[in-house]
């Protein structure tokens, strides 16, 4: 299926959305195209632009406040596929509570991260002075980007100038 990248009034990217909800958002008018295919759309009364970027008119607050949920696969695309204790790649990788749940540790992404499985063993239960670990990289919630790079198969060519290449996953 076909995906458009929708970006803000300020042309900060927000996500992705199929071509159908696309269209509707156009059709009501609350988006405009800012690149498309050079091939049409076509229904069974009609020929349309296909779209495959397009920016809302009006901008949208998006709340910090409410972040996505944790997933395991965004959660280790957001530490690069590596422990952020010891640095691997290679091997289980694991998810980890910076501050342990039975600590009073919440499953929020600035207290969760990527580990490999012989880090976490390591540190179990306890906190990062009683084992010594230290986090190569202090964990926080992921940009938007992360989670359209991760909601598209592969990002189209026509879609890398409008994606930081910061959030690379």
């Amino acid at each position: 299926m076909q995906q458009v990248l929708v970006l803000n009034a300020s042309y900060e990217p927000l996500n992705v959305c199929t071509v159908r909800r696309a269209h509707v958002l156009l059709y009501k008018g609350k988006a405009e195209v800012v690149e498309k295919l050079d091939q049409p759309l076509r229904s069974a009364t009609g020929t349309f632009i296909w779209p495959h970027v397009i920016r809302l008119v009006h901008y949208v607050r998006v709340p910090r406040a409410i972040q996505r949920k944790i997933s395991r696969r965004a959660l280790f695309a957001r530490d690069g596929w590596r422990c952020v204790y010891c640095g691997t790649s290679g091997g289980r990788l694991t998810l980890d509570h910076v501050v342990p749940r039975s600590k009073g540790g919440e499953s929020i992404w600035e207290n969760v991260v990527t580990a490999c499985a012989p880090c976490n063993l390591r540190k179990g239960d306890r906190l990062l002075e009683e084992t010594g670990l230290v986090l190569h990289r202090l964990p926080r919630a992921p940009a938007p980007e992360l989670f359209i790079r991760l909601t598209a198969a592969t990002i189209p060519v026509r879609w890398q100038p409008y994606l930081p290449h910061s959030a690379a996953a």
